[in-house]
């Protein structure tokens, strides 16, 4: 099993990296947050590796930090939460985030994901909760909560943006214009100047 890949970063794209090793060219998927921080391509990178092996397929999985791939490896075992599933919940919230919702029975916010709906987030937290003690998490930023935040989120991501660009977008228009946090109209524009 390949545990850990470092090598020449040939290609990268939102949920894909080709990393180059020893003459082989590996396609790797990744989260966003991992592609957002992999480094130029021709860089060297280096990526914690999760490998699943089906008798039709042989997938790598690959995070830049050792915490998304632990998250990655306990969401996968949930019931109906397959690799896929667990890239897309990992690229529209941060695991940190992710940690934070599922301990805090927080539905909502783990049903803005697409593939995420009422019953798999039900099973989310009912078979994770107890078992994130070991992830140290802080508290979701300020910048990021509220009514009129969490509806622009929601709008944003229906527009087809990812979260973690959205939420940037959010907090940037904040820290612009404080006052455009309770307002919905004015906050969305903003984002939406800052995001496309």
């Amino acid at each position: 099993m390949i545990a850990h890949l470092r090598g020449r970063l040939i290609h990268k794209q939102p949920g894909q990296a080709i990393v180059e090793a020893g003459g082989v060219g590996y396609d790797v998927t990744i989260s966003v947050p991992t592609f957002t921080a992999l480094p130029s391509v021709g860089a060297e990178a280096s990526l914690h590796i999760h490998t699943q092996v089906r008798e039709d397929l042989i997938a790598l999985f690959g995070f830049l930090e050792r915490d998304e791939k632990r998250l990655f490896e306990r969401l996968i075992t949930v019931t109906g939460v397959g690799p896929k599933l667990a890239i897309t919940l990992l690229s529209g919230l941060s695991a940190e985030r992710a940690v934070n919702a599922i301990r805090a029975q927080d539905h909502a916010t783990l049903t803005r994901i697409p593939g995420v709906g009422k019953k798999l987030a039900e099973r989310l937290v009912l078979e994770l909760k107890d078992k994130l003690d070991d992830f140290a998490t802080a508290p979701v930023p300020a910048a990021v909560q509220g009514a009129a935040v969490d509806d622009v989120l929601s709008a944003l991501t229906n527009l087809g943006y990812q979260r973690v660009a959205a939420e940037k977008a959010v907090q940037q228009s904040e820290a612009k214009e404080a006052a455009l946090a309770g307002d919905f109209d004015g906050l969305f524009r903003a984002a939406l100047k800052i995001i496309r």
